[in-house]
């Protein structure tokens, strides 16, 4: 799915209105009644209702969804801003208009001051004062009701964006300045700004509603941001043929564990066999020779001179890829092996955890990583390693100067974990949740990244694929386990059941 900037979505409005005879009050009426029929799905008539309309185009909808919320037996007040008596857009007159011909509309219309009816956390709010229009953070009264929505407790569903919030960046934003909900219904698409984390107490849950805007609008406009789905994943899997064998599907070489911490090297390796790799061998120092065997016999393990660190990082065969870091540790042994092997492997590789702590400490080694790398790293790690970000909004600014600057891929893990490509494009994943917030769950991503980089997959594809195939075997973990008892073990076993109901098999 394609993520559109604020500005992109205003040209695939112009177009539907101006190429096919649709009208702005007819996309006005699809939005209420996509954003009514959420509001049925979950509350009943008898919740005492608020709407707050502004005087734009998303009081309008505001509006409409006043005049639905009536019809479907609600007695919802609405308060209407409307300062000076003369701010209202064509379309919000029209919109007022048609609410209080129905007669009997409970209403305060704000010109100068007025009473607002008290709202309570019994109250559902429906929040249409502001949309993607908005050009500055709000100020004075606006301010003052942003506040007082947020204050009273009342459960909050806005209209496309929460008022007060920018579609895009919100770096100019303070918080408590915006109204917080607990449900954004997007118009069409979800906006940019619904990825970043910044932004997840503003936004609470998010769905969007299809108004039909122009298909060929969409398809013909360009962006620089995607959500990654099933179909997408679907189409770049490779089913395998009849006949095969396992050296078909690669030979991956894992650099990982040290004395204390070689269940991380576990997790990786299990990630990478559910992954479909055709040949696994696991690089550990020799004091993990008896956990490989024993937690990952289809595993081969090459034991490292020293017996609790890892000292040489030199692959012994022609590996298809290499994946470096879960528990490795950041021993000066370890460290040094690890940039020997980042300035003499002209391959990508994949690098996580520890990997990613080693080169924070020696950041010229950037410069050094084949093209085609993909580096993994948290939030915090990024930021070791490339200086502190203020925002997940400059963090990834940050993160799309970098993969292009040096043509990696980089996967900032969170939420919607978004793989940055040297292109320039971003994919957001659409799988996973705070179940998969538990220790080891980035050492199996590594694996499966590293298993589909070894049976041939190009970065990118193994990076977003990858990704996406974590998320949902975390997603099926987490329907077993809950999210509080999910681990990275039941992730790792849920990768082959994620990649077959990617597959349909």
């Amino acid at each position: 799915m394609k993520i559109f900037t604020t500005e992109n979505i205003r040209h695939i409005d112009r177009v539907t209105i101006d190429d096919e005879g649709v009208s702005s009050m007819e996309l006005i009426h699809r939005v209420a009644e996509g954003v009514v029929n959420e509001i049925l799905s979950r509350w009943r008539p008898s919740k005492p209702t608020m709407v707050f309309a502004g005087a734009g185009n998303n009081g309008a909808d505001a509006l409409i969804v006043a005049k639905l919320l009536i019809e479907a037996g609600f007695n919802p007040h609405v308060v209407l801003i409307n300062v000076k008596g003369d701010s209202l857009s064509r379309d919000c007159r029209m919109a007022r208009e048609e609410l209080m011909r129905m007669g009997n509309v409970s209403m305060t219309e704000i010109v100068h001051t007025a009473h607002i009816p008290p709202l309570t956390p019994d109250h559902l709010v429906i929040d249409g004062l502001f949309g993607t229009g908005l050009r500055n953070p709000l100020e004075g009264g606006y301010m003052a009701m942003a506040r007082y929505i947020n204050e009273s407790g009342a459960t909050v569903v806005s209209i496309d964006v929460p008022s007060g919030m920018f579609g895009d960046w919100n770096t100019r934003v303070l918080a408590r300045n915006v109204v917080h909900a607990d449900l954004t219904i997007a118009v069409q698409f979800p906006r940019l700004a619904f990825f970043l984390s910044d932004n997840a107490e503003l936004v609470g849950r998010w769905k969007t509603v299809d108004i039909g805007l122009s298909r060929k609008a969409i398809e013909e406009t360009t962006t620089k941001y995607y959500l990654i789905e099933k179909d997408d994943v679907c189409r770049v899997l490779k089913r395998r043929p009849d006949f095969c064998s396992k050296a078909d599907f690669g030979h991956a070489l894992l650099f990982a564990g040290c004395y204390g911490m070689m269940g991380a090297a576990v997790m990786a390796a299990r990630g990478a066999l559910r992954a479909g790799v055709g040949k696994l061998t696991v690089h550990s120092p020799r004091c993990g020779f008896g956990v490989i065997q024993n937690s990952v016999p289809e595993a081969l393990f090459l034991p490292d001179r020293e017996e609790n660190v890892i000292s040489d990082m030199t692959p012994r065969f022609n590996y298809t890829a290499i994946g470096a870091g879960p528990g490795i540790g950041t021993n000066d042994a370890t460290k040094g092996a690890l940039e020997t092997l980042i300035k003499t492997i002209k391959r990508p590789m994949v690098l996580d955890a520890d990997a990613l702590n080693i080169i924070a400490r020696n950041p010229a080694l950037i410069d050094h990583l084949t093209p085609g790398s993909i580096l993994t790293p948290h939030s915090v790690e990024f930021d070791r390693i490339f200086g502190s970000q203020a925002s997940a909004e400059t963090r990834l600014l940050k993160a799309l100067e970098v993969a292009h600057k040096y043509k990696l891929i980089i996967v900032l893990k969170g939420r919607y974990s978004a793989t940055v490509r040297p292109d320039g494009k971003v994919f957001f994943n659409s799988t996973g949740s705070s179940a998969m917030a538990t220790p080891g769950s980035g050492d199996v991503l590594t694996g499966i990244i590293t298993a589909l980089l070894a049976q041939g997959y190009k970065s990118e594809t193994a990076a977003t694929a990858g990704v996406y195939i974590h998320g949902l075997a975390g997603d099926i973990a987490a329907a077993e386990e809950g999210e509080y008892g999910t681990t990275a073990g039941d992730i790792a076993a849920a990768t082959g059941k994620a990649i077959k109901s990617i597959l349909g098999a």
